[in-house]
């Protein structure tokens, strides 16, 4: 289990930095509330990219994001009543990118995610407005969007709050996690695309929330848990799960737990936490010249965490794209 005393911090004055992303480069990415991304280079210099207003949309409100070749970012839009994709390049230009499938307007967008394949796959974690009326484990809403040669179209519904997807480099197998049934679920990927044979890894135990996804070298899934400040390494095989790292407090997670029984969850149980240094984490990446610091994404911090791994992350398919958003 890796230790508390062996965080550090990078980054400052960040706006709910929920989402990040690594490079090869040394670049770290992080969604912003103030309506885009912001890059943390390698010598930790900041550059904020968007925070202009959409026509009809206003200020965005980035929750999950995807890096292009192109080097600009699509980022899912976490409004009160619409969501949608949007495209933001580097000078700050924001167009959109997605706003409705099968001719019906996204509900707010939780997550963008690119695959080897160059196709895209969106979540939207409940139909529910507001959002928080799903915070409970009956209410089975959400939904998965793929973006590829075809087209848009939803492949997979009926998820307890879809939150972040990962899919293998080769492009043949999708993990979800729904935040709120709390599960984990895999998908066979089609040569289609379509998603077949739903598969549940684990049903998380009372106090895990699921949200941020990815995978090791050695094939063990990791989550990053809301609420509780936990990450998690799961075999995929047996859902069998160990704890890595914990900033836990029993009380506050208690209270939470017990609206969430009560199906009274609602955001003060996300916007409140009580730890010692992890600030709500949400996402994670591994980064790092050989993969193996782990970035966390948090609803409620300014900076970042990081922390040292004995494992090693699986490139994503955005690794060796510059800072030009092009493969060297």
């Amino acid at each position: 289990m890796m230790q508390l005393t062996d965080l550090q911090f990078i980054g400052h004055d960040l706006v709910r930095p929920e989402c990040v992303l690594t490079t090869a480069a040394g670049d770290i990415y992080t969604s912003d509330f103030r309506g885009g991304i912001t890059q943390i280079a390698a010598d930790g210099s900041q550059h904020f990219f968007g925070g202009g207003g959409v026509p009809g949309v206003g200020v965005l409100k980035p929750n999950g994001f995807a890096l292009l070749k192109d080097g600009s970012f699509l980022i899912a839009h976490l409004g009160d009543t619409l969501g949608g994709i949007f495209q933001l390049t580097r000078e700050d230009k924001i167009t959109p990118f997605l706003t409705e499938v099968g001719g019906e307007p996204l509900p707010p967008s939780n997550f963008v995610f690119l695959d080897h394949q160059d196709r895209l796959w969106i979540t939207v974690s409940t139909r529910h407005i507001p959002r928080a009326a799903a915070y409970r484990s009956d209410v089975k809403d959400g939904f998965i969007v793929l973006v590829d040669a075809q087209g848009a179209r939803i492949v997979a519904d009926g998820l307890g709050y879809t939150n972040e997807v990962w899919v293998n480099p080769e492009g043949t197998v999708l993990y979800v996690n729904a935040t709120f049934s709390r599960e984990l679920w895999r998908y066979d990927i089609g040569a289609d695309g379509a998603l077949t044979h739903k598969i549940l890894i684990t049903h998380f135990s009372e106090g895990v929330y699921p949200d941020g996804l990815t995978m090791d070298t050695e094939g063990f899934l990791w989550v990053a848990s809301i609420v509780s400040n936990r990450l998690l390494r799961i075999d995929p095989r047996n859902g069998t799960t160990t704890i890595m790292l914990s900033d836990t407090d029993a009380e506050h997670l208690a209270w939470v737990e017990a609206a969430y029984q009560r199906n009274e969850m609602g955001r003060p149980h996300l916007d409140q936490v009580k730890s010692t240094q992890l600030r709500n984490i949400s996402s994670l990446a591994f980064g790092g010249p050989q993969r193996s610091t782990i970035t966390l994404g948090c609803l409620l911090g300014q900076s970042l965490a990081q922390i040292s791994s004995p494992y090693q992350g699986i490139a994503p398919a955005h690794w060796l794209f510059d800072e030009g958003g092009k493969r060297p």
